[in-house]
C-alpha cells in the first residue's frame, strides 16, 4: 500500500476522539519517579508489555514509528487505557552506518527542516489515533543530526514537541533535581537482551537511592527486537507495583505536567 493510502487509511478509522486524561499529583512520600518507555511499535509490545502493565496497573509511554494501519485501533486502545502514545518519526530514520535501510529514510537523506515536517505529520497521526494535541518524542537511535545537522535546537524553537528522549543515562542523571533537566535531551537507558531482572530493578534502586528520575527504554518484551524477556519484564513490574509508596511510576508528560504545576503554583504562594 502506498503511504499515502496508509495515511488515509489510519485517518479513515480515526472514528473516536478520547479525552486526553488529567495529570495527577505525585503520591506523597515517594522518593523517585521511574517512567517506562517502549520504541517503535512492536507486536510484542501489543501481546506482551501492554497487558502485563494493564495488570500491573502501571502507565507505559510508547513512541511509535512505521505503524501498520492494522494496530491502529489496539494502540487507540493502549491510548484509552492511560498510556502514553509519543512521536518517533514516521519513517525511523537513522544514521546509514547505524543498520541497512532505504536510502531515502536515512537521517543523511534528511534536513533538519524535513525532519521537523516528518515529525509533524506524526503528530498529526498521533492526534488521530489518541484525541490528544500535545505530544513528546524519541530521538530516533538516539542521533540528532540530519544532513549532517543538528536538529534539537530547531526542534526546540518549533514547538512541535514538550519534550525529547535521548538514549543514555548516567548515574548522575539519577540523583538530579528532574525539574532542571533539558527536556530536549531527557536521559534513558537501554537494556541488553540478556539483562535481568535484577539488572532492571537496580536501575530503579539507583533513582530512589538519588531521588530523581528512572526512565527505561525497552524495544522488544519477549519477542522482536532488543528483547528483553518477558519474565524480567514482569518481576520489574511487580518490583514497582510493590513499591508505590516509594517510587511514582507515570508518564513523561505526566511528570512534566507535574513539574510545570508545582512550579507554577510555588510561583503563585511567593
Amino acid at each position: 500500500m502506498a503511504f499515502g493510502a496508509r495515511i488515509l487509511a489510519v485517518l479513515a478509522v480515526a472514528v473516536a476522539v478520547f479525552t486526553p486524561t488529567a495529570s495527577f499529583a505525585r503520591p506523597p512520600g515517594t522518593k523517585a519517579i521511574v517512567v517506562l518507555t517502549y520504541d517503535d511499535a512492536l507486536p510484542s509490545q501489543l501481546s506482551i508489555a501492554v497487558p502485563a502493565l494493564n495488570a500491573a496497573g502501571l502507565p507505559g509511554v510508547f513512541f511509535l514509528s512505521n505503524l501498520k494501519p492494522e494496530a491502529v485501533e489496539s494502540w487507540r486502545t493502549v491510548a484509552a487505557d492511560g498510556h502514553e502514545l509519543a512521536n518517533h518519526t514516521l519513517f525511523h530514520p537513522c544514521l546509514s552506518a547505524t543498520f541497512p535501510a532505504d536510502p531515502r529514510n536515512t537521517l543523511e537523506a534528511y534536513t533538519p527542516h524535513s525532519l521537523l515536517q516528518e515529525i509533524a505529520q506524526a503528530n498529526t497521526l498521533l492526534t488521530a489515533i489518541d484525541g490528544k494535541m500535545r505530544h513528546g518524542y524519541a530521538m530516533t537511535c538516539g542521533q540528532t543530526v540530519a544532513g549532517g545537522q543538528d536538529y534539537i535546537e530547531p526542534l526546540r524553537q518549533s514547538g512541535l514537541v514538550t519534550y525529547a528522549r535521548s538514549v543514555s543515562a548516567s548515574s548522575d542523571d539519577l540523583r538530579r533535581d528532574i525539574s532542571s533537566l533539558d527536556r530536549m535531551n531527557v536521559p534513558a537507558a537501554g537494556f541488553a537482551e540478556d539483562a535481568t531482572a535484577q539488572d532492571l530493578i537496580a536501575f530503579a534502586e539507583q533513582a530512589r537511592a538519588g531521588g530523581g528520575m528512572a526512565v527505561f527504554l525497552f524495544h522488544g518484551v519477549g519477542g522482536d527486537h532488543i528483547a528483553v524477556s518477558e519474565a524480567a519484564h514482569a518481576e520489574l513490574l511487580a518490583w514497582l507495583a510493590a513499591h508505590r509508596d516509594t517510587i511514582w511510576t507515570t508518564t513523561l508528560q505526566e511528570a512534566f505536567d507535574w513539574i510545570d504545576a508545582t512550579s507554577v503554583g510555588s510561583a503563585a504562594s511567593r
